[in-house]
């Protein structure tokens, strides 16, 4: 757009020319303009001070006979941009400011003054207020641009997050419950095979619900029609199954209710879903022989959790080796919908050295 504006400044210097005498000097003055627009255009990083007052010098300069006054339309295009492209509002005011007085120096020297000073100052603050207006209109979408950016590479995050947090669940407690029974299995191989088959049976069908929920993430991240009905997605009336499925991998579960499940919205049903599903899978993958309380309260609006594990443990890895994404993702699933999570671990105190207390409150 700037590349445009030594076209109009030519434009008034050849109109203005028609309009006083033919010399050197007055062509000299009527072309300044025009040359110094052109090198604002197109050097890099010439200051618009120096723009204004070689142009505000010749045109004014140009006033002294009273035959060039449409030269002065110079001046409003200089006004346009100063307003445009001014670095801050304080340089646009005061390069404006100084563009202002071209009209009431040029009635100074004129003798007698043929000059509408206030028409011309019109003209002059009408086309700043449009460069000014355009200017804002572009810092505008310039922020609106990095914003719109910065929202997008957000909801990339928080989407990534939530795969990996779904990822890790399906994993995690499919894993972990077939694990137990692999390792039931191959405890009474010798001794009970009838035992040792109902185990590796039980870790089979665990196997196949687990790849059944990955076959369903990935059929929602490969899916192409946005329109499409999404796959259900489990709810808190779920959770006895969950609990049922639990006890038929070998763990030792309790389930108690307080209030209606069917109450929970779907987001709330859902977190409550994927939580007693870590809950659980955290117990057989850490605590397969301890007893595990999972109760869950509706009331007042709010539904509240309880995932209580008591018993002998599994030596794991020091706590500065292990990601504990599983605790991440609990924690992230309860913020999302403005709750809380707390876990903790306890040592027994009837046998400090092999079992614990372990309790995740949501």
């Amino acid at each position: 757009m700037h590349r445009l504006v030594p076209c109009f400044a030519f434009a008034v210097a050849v109109v203005a020319a028609f309009n006083g005498p033919a010399s050197v000097g007055n062509f000299v003055l009527l072309g300044l303009p025009v040359v110094f627009f052109l090198i604002w255009a197109y050097v890099p990083r010439v200051p618009l001070w120096a723009l204004t007052l070689a142009v505000l010098v010749p045109v004014v300069a140009a006033q002294r006979s009273g035959s060039f006054e449409p030269l002065l339309f110079d001046l409003s295009l200089l006004a346009f941009v100063v307003g445009r492209w001014a670095p801050s509002a304080a340089a646009a005011v005061a390069l404006g400011l100084l563009t202002v007085s071209g009209p009431i120096v040029a009635s100074v020297i004129q003798d007698p003054a043929q000059i509408g000073v206030g028409p011309w100052i019109l003209g002059i603050v009408f086309p700043w207020l449009i460069g000014r207006a355009i200017c804002s209109q572009a810092t505008l979408a310039a922020q609106l641009d990095v914003t719109r950016r910065e929202l997008a590479e957000q909801a990339l995050y928080d989407e990534r997050r939530r795969i990996a947090r779904d990822v890790h669940d399906f994993v995690g407690h499919g894993l972990a419950a077939v694990m137990l029974q692999v390792t039931s299995a191959r405890h009474v191989l010798r001794r009970d095979p009838d035992a040792a088959e109902e185990a590796l049976l039980s870790a089979e069908e665990v196997g196949r619900r687990s790849m059944q929920e990955l076959r369903r993430t990935v059929g929602l991240l490969r899916r192409d029609d946005e329109a499409a009905v999404a796959p259900p997605v489990p709810t808190a009336t779920e959770i006895p199954s969950l609990v049922e499925h639990a006890r038929a991998g070998g763990l030792t579960v309790d389930l108690w209710t307080r209030g209606d499940l069917d109450r929970i919205g779907p987001s709330v049903g859902t977190a409550l879903y994927r939580i007693s599903q870590e809950a659980l899978a955290n117990a057989a993958r850490h605590a397969p022989q301890a007893r595990t309380v999972l109760g869950i309260e509706v009331a007042n609006g709010e539904a509240s959790l309880v995932a209580d594990s008591s018993g002998p443990v599994v030596v794991a890895a020091p706590a500065e080796e292990r990601p504990r994404y599983g605790l991440v993702g609990m924690q992230e699933r309860a913020s999302a919908l403005g709750g809380e999570l707390t876990a903790a671990a306890v040592p027994h105190e009837h046998d400090p050295g092999h079992s614990h207390h372990h309790r995740h409150d949501v």
